[in-house]
């Protein structure tokens, strides 16, 4: 859990401090697929068990600053295959949803423009 808390931890400080370092905004980038890889690679690392409960997972932060980043940049697809990712802990349906209903309306737009 360490490991992802000095990952989460480093996402942040670089986006506190894009005005003056936009630079960052790539090792943010980089920080926050480290921290959904070690995720994915040891979900223990961002779960804990209460016993009757099933396994839950910390609220990541990191991860969704990347789907938001992605998603105002215009990389959609990008940032929904990174929200589907993150889905798997429980966190970003939302993203994935809206994310999934702004791709097939760029679609449609696609056709609809492609026809006339």
């Amino acid at each position: 859990m360490d490991y992802h808390f000095v990952l989460q931890g480093a996402v942040d400080r670089l986006w506190s401090g894009r005005r003056s370092y936009s630079d960052g905004l790539e090792l943010l980038e980089v920080f926050a697929l480290l921290d959904l890889e070690l995720m994915e690679a040891a979900p223990q690392a961002v779960s804990f068990d209460t016993g009757s409960v099933p396994t839950s997972f910390v609220h990541v932060t990191s991860v969704p600053r990347l789907v938001m980043l992605l998603e105002r940049e215009g990389a959609f697809t990008d940032a929904l295959e990174v929200a589907r990712r993150l889905a798997r802990f429980d966190q970003g349906e939302d993203a994935v949803a809206r994310l999934s209903e702004k791709i097939g309306a760029l679609a449609a737009e696609a056709r609809a423009g492609g026809a006339a």
